[in-house]
């Protein structure tokens, strides 16, 4: 019998599954590590940790499933997008990776601007300078660390990482080498223009490859460590929002994913380059050979509601380790009894900043409209409801862009809630559908990897085989009609503070010296 392997270098962790060829989770292990904060807005990993979480999960999934390793016919990669790794000459780290969410890159994103002009920009690479892609990374290290810069023999994404540790090779592939921002994103290949104009070697860059084409195989030295079998072919694999589509299904017009993650994103299938000119959403290569996706991205989803969890919440989490439940459902539950819309109850939720569709780093996190009525459960239930607003703000560009919506299918570790499903089914006005297969991002390169290996005849296939539809939550009109008049309050909260915002960010500097 056949089976394949998806691993997904993630922020909080990594997970490897094991699947069955028609998308049956047969093992699986997660390995979690931290996330350093060494200044404000800042926000790095060592890609050592996420290199031995992945040979311990993989090593532990074969031994839980029982399964010869000369059966597992195919390997995918998924990975946190737009971080970056340094190599040296001896192929050895320099320094912590700086990661998706990092905000220290401002200043070279104006660079960046005025070195390739803006409309050129966004015509090339389909985004504006972002303060999260990879390229503002670079030039942040080549403007503050020029010798950690000198020194660099090699520019990699973090699941391209993974891949050189378990094959020795040096590759990436369309949908995440796109967040780099050093990508022609209509011709699917670096963009000699941007690359001189930065001043950026290409021979630093990975070679690449389309996400379902096979970049390498299992090396002798990995094997040893992983169990695996040597020469065991490693797809191209994904970024981990175009793998959680193709995990979702989310390779035909029309179907539309909403995932809450860390992040937040709302991401929508296109056959054709279709660009936001206020770049406000992005526009990437899909994983689906000669295919799009725009998507729209809110920073600080999950990790909003972890917060609170974190700082507010301890009772819920003795009471769920007493349990044996996951302190969520418990907060499911508290905020659940609070009515839509908390009287008036609002959050902002820009912890790290935002992207869409403000491109603001200096935005930060608020509550407004606190009353002497108000309790934890309100504030909760609000966090939730400034999640979900801020994924609407990312649907109704979308739809502005022409791109149908006609089903929206809701993946992430906030999908499994189902009061967040349906805050988004009230909010989006549509129905929100979830899918057999939970395992989005690893699901979704296994198949990928098994189209490259022969498995399946194309990623459309993988699909149909292993996808299918497990629930559905229509708007519940009351609700809907209380947060279509809320909704606008919300949007006028960030433009009455975008200016504070900014003030407050030059005193921080100022005292920060």
């Amino acid at each position: 019998m056949a089976y394949l392997l998806g691993i997904d270098i993630g922020t909080s962790g990594t997970k490897t599954v094991l699947f069955d060829t028609v998308g049956n989770v047969v093992a699986s292990a997660l390995e979690e590590y931290p996330l350093y904060q060494p200044h404000v807005g800042w926000a790095e990993q060592r890609p050592e940790d996420w290199w031995h979480a992945t040979f311990t999960t993989i090593e532990t999934v074969l031994a839980k499933s029982g399964v010869d390793k000369q059966d597992i016919k195919g390997i995918g990669l998924s990975g946190q997008m737009h971080g970056l790794v340094l190599l040296d000459a001896h192929n050895r780290v320099i320094r912590p990776s700086i990661i998706w969410c990092d905000q220290r890159t401002t200043a070279e994103c104006e660079q960046i601007t005025t070195l390739i002009g803006r409309e050129r920009l966004i015509e090339i690479t389909a985004n504006p300078a972002l303060t999260g892609f990879t390229a503002s990374k670079i030039m942040w290290i080549k403007n503050h660390e020029p010798k950690n810069y000198e020194k660099t023999a090699k520019i990699l994404l973090p699941k391209d990482y993974i891949r050189f540790m378990l094959t020795g090779v040096f590759a990436t592939e369309v949908s995440d080498a796109s967040g780099m921002q050093l990508m022609n994103i209509a011709e699917r290949s670096w963009s000699d223009e941007v690359l001189t104009k930065l001043g950026i070697d290409k021979a630093l860059l990975a070679n690449m490859y389309e996400s379902y084409e096979i970049s390498g195989t299992v090396s002798a030295q990995a094997a040893a460590l992983t169990g695996l079998n040597i020469g065991t072919p490693v797809g191209g694999g994904a970024g981990d929002q175009a793998a959680g589509a193709v995990g979702n299904g989310i390779v035909k017009s029309g179907i539309v994913s909403s995932t809450i993650g860390t992040s937040g994103v709302v991401f929508a299938y296109t056959d054709k380059v279709t660009i936001d000119p206020n770049g406000r959403v992005h526009t990437f290569c899909h994983a689906v050979p000669g295919t799009w996706h725009v998507m729209g991205v809110t920073q600080g989803a999950g990790l909003s509601l972890k917060w609170f969890r974190d700082n507010f919440c301890q009772a819920e989490m003795e009471t769920a380790k007493g349990m044996g439940v996951d302190p969520y459902y418990l907060m499911d539950s508290q905020a659940a009894k609070v009515a839509a819309g908390c009287e008036g109850l609002m959050y902002l939720p820009y912890l790290m900043g935002e992207r869409t569709p403000h491109l603001d780093a200096d935005a930060k996190g608020v509550f407004y409209g606190l009353s002497a009525r108000h309790t934890r459960q309100d504030m909760l239930r609000a966090v939730m409801e400034g999640v979900s607003y801020s994924l609407k703000d990312c649907m109704e560009i979308i739809k502005g862009m022409g791109i149908p919506v006609s089903e929206v299918r809701a993946s992430g570790g906030g999908g499994k809630s189902k009061l967040w499903r349906q805050m988004q089914a009230d909010m989006f006005n549509t129905d929100i559908v979830t899918i057999s297969a939970s395992e989005g991002p690893a699901l979704g390169v296994a198949l990928l990897a098994g189209v490259g290996a022969g498995v399946y005849k194309s990623v459309a296939e993988a699909c149909e085989v292993t996808i299918k539809t497990a629930s559905k939550q229509q708007a519940d009109a009351m609700n809907a009609n209380a947060y279509a008049q809320y909704y606008p309050i919300y949007g006028d909260l960030y433009q009455a503070l975008k200016q504070t915002y900014k003030q407050t960010a030059q005193v921080m500097a100022q005292l920060g010296k």
